[in-house]
């Protein structure tokens, strides 16, 4: 590929920098392994020498996409798919999956069977094809390497790891990510991990070590691949999926209508089955999202974290008067849950889902009904002499309430999945971003379908008694207390403000929040007797307002996660409790501006 630098383009047209670039970028379309990346790089580079705001946005773009490599961590590789070292192409994953082998290679070692890797992929654009690339890729190094059967759910591969007992596991997914972005999620088991954390994500050292053995890989058109040789599975892993999600059926019989949505994702067909297989027969999908979409046309952000997201779901259940709503991410391995909460509804003008009281719990509403119902299910047993649940830093301290009244231990362990997932004799544990682990035995990882089962049969058992998911949050508030969380989360353009931010929260924490003296700052960048060191600041008040600031690991982002705690009389009745929530809600809506100004937000 060769260019024509135009002296008259705006920016560092004819400068060194820019040579060196469009050179980078001869050379990357050179060793591309996809002519649609090769052609879309061209037209990227044309731009370039193009005249005025066209060419500066193409050049900005180039650097970009050339300002490095897009990075192997602990959440694998994720970014926007367009061509380049630093977006998701065929090029990188090649790659990636070239050094992944190579890396389990050595830790299985020559002696013994080839390692075993199984690979899943969901609906987005590419999902398929770079999953394809890493089965040939792997094929070709003598790697045993079984794909499902077609784009599926995140925990079906999470569970096919350690139900083929792979050494490793790759899903091709990008979660709840924009249509534009893609990624590759990495779960370590077999001979490779032997722990507690067999046949979850990987966490340090092995992110390094994987890095490492892809840096050294060459150009991606010399990698070699095979034209065959994997082993396409068969419906038979998925049946073994929902049979141990089945498992946790309570048997009971179901008078529960449930809408769900999927959110364009691969989730519905096998939520679905699990729902139908454990009696919930009148479950009523959102059709407009219930087929895979990679462009995900009727949500502006696939997550149901985001405002809008489950509207469709809200003014379905209005319309055929359910019970229940549960929306699964793109992927399904988040649950958000929804109920009518008479509490929150106007009962005014045009009657719609919000009017009627229709609202989404909060992932720490829903962590703490399921801590609840595993602890007083029987099935509270694990591998340690204590079963144990568990919650990340940012998520809150109501678990722990829940573990310590019912004689269980309690874990408190950095944000994300690989690291709560491989907590020594977990029987649960979640994150306030809506990620439940509710069979750690079957999946090391969130699963938002075996989390949904639990909950519709929390829900069901709760509206034979003539109550709801609601009642039995208030329960929880008069025996431990009322914990409220919510979040306050500030994007960033310009990355060097994030570290400025958390710099000026450690040299000059406030001393008071929402009228309370803070007693205690923790800079969680020195450790703890529980955590090691990670970027982040808690405070404390006298009262037991908590807030957690900490930098987003995937996004550019400072988040700040706030919880107030307010006592209840165990005999307060509902409509006391609904009180000292009022109460409580509007010291919440007072911190969150209090931290905003703290954080010069």
């Amino acid at each position: 590929m060769t260019a024509h630098v135009n002296d008259g383009a705006p920016g560092a047209t004819g400068s060194a920098g820019l040579q060196d670039l469009l050179e980078a970028a001869a050379a990357w379309e050179r060793d591309d392994v996809d002519e649609n990346d090769r052609a879309e790089l061209r037209a990227l580079v044309e731009r370039v020498t193009a005249e005025g705001e066209a060419a500066r946005a193409a050049v900005t773009e180039l650097r970009d996409r050339f300002a490095g490599t897009l990075q192997f961590g602990t959440a694998g590789l994720r970014g926007a798919m367009a061509a380049g070292p630093n977006r998701m192409n065929r090029a990188v994953v090649t790659a990636a999956a070239a050094g992944l082998g190579t890396y389990l290679r050595d830790a299985v070692g020559a002696e013994g069977p080839a390692p075993r890797v199984v690979v899943g992929y969901d609906a987005r654009h590419r999902s398929a094809d770079f999953a394809r690339d890493t089965a040939a890729v792997m094929t070709a190094q003598g790697i045993e390497v079984h794909v499902l059967p077609r784009p599926l759910p995140t925990p079906v591969l999470a569970f096919a790891v350690r139900h083929l007992e792979a050494d490793a596991g790759v899903m091709v997914t990008a979660s709840h990510n924009p249509a534009a972005d893609n990624g590759y999620k990495v779960y370590l088991g077999g001979r490779v991990v032997t722990d507690a954390g067999q046949g979850a994500q990987i966490v340090p050292p092995y992110d390094a070590l994987i890095a490492e053995r892809i840096a050294a890989v060459g150009p991606a058109a010399a990698v070699e691949r095979a034209g065959s040789g994997w082993q396409v599975l068969g419906d038979d892993v998925v049946d073994a999926y929902v049979a141990a999600v089945g498992a946790l059926s309570d048997g009971a019989a179901r008078d529960l209508r449930i809408v769900t949505t999927s959110l364009h994702g691969v989730g519905g067909p096998t939520l679905a089955r699990v729902l139908a297989e454990a009696g919930f027969t009148d479950v009523v999908p959102v059709a407009e999202q219930a087929d895979p979409d990679p462009d995900f046309r009727t949500v502006a952000f696939p997550n149901p974290e985001e405002k809008g997201a489950i509207d469709l779901a809200l003014a379905l259940a209005q319309e055929v008067d359910a019970d229940l709503v549960i929306a699964n991410d793109p992927d399904a391995d988040r649950c958000a849950v929804a109920v009518r909460d008479r509490r929150t509804g106007t009962y005014q003008g045009t009657e719609t889902s919000r009017s009627q009281g229709w609202r989404m719990l909060h992932g720490d509403e829903v962590g703490a009904l399921l801590g609840h119902e595993v602890a007083t299910s029987g099935r509270a047993t694990g591998s340690g002499a204590t079963p144990v649940l568990a919650n990340s830093v940012v998520s809150s301290r109501l678990l722990a309430s829940v573990a310590a009244k019912h004689g269980l231990a309690h874990a408190t362990t950095l944000t994300g999945f690989k690291w709560i997932s491989r907590t020594p004799g977990l029987v649960f544990g979640y994150e306030e971003a809506l990620g439940y682990c509710v069979d750690p035995a079957s999946v090391r990882d969130k699963d938002g379908i075996s989390a949904a089962l639990v909950v519709a049969q929390l829900a069901n058992r709760l509206k034979a008694q003539g109550r709801t998911l609601v009642d039995q949050l208030d329960d929880l508030a008069r025996e431990h207390g009322l914990f409220l969380t919510d979040q306050l989360s500030v994007r960033f353009e310009d990355l060097s403000r994030i570290g400025e931010t958390m710099a000026r929260l450690r040299s000059a924490p406030p001393r008071t929040l929402a009228g309370a003296p803070v007693v205690t700052v923790i800079d969680l960048s020195e450790g703890t007797d529980e955590l090691p060191p990670t970027d982040g600041v808690a405070l404390l008040t006298d009262d037991d307002t908590r807030v957690v600031v900490r930098p987003s690991g995937t996004e550019p982002k400072v988040k700040c996660y706030l919880e107030v705690v307010r006592p209840v009389d165990p005999g307060a009745t509902f409509e006391q409790v609904g009180e000292t929530r009022a109460v409580a809600q509007d010291a919440l809506a007072t911190l969150k501006q209090e931290v905003a100004a703290a954080l010069g937000l």
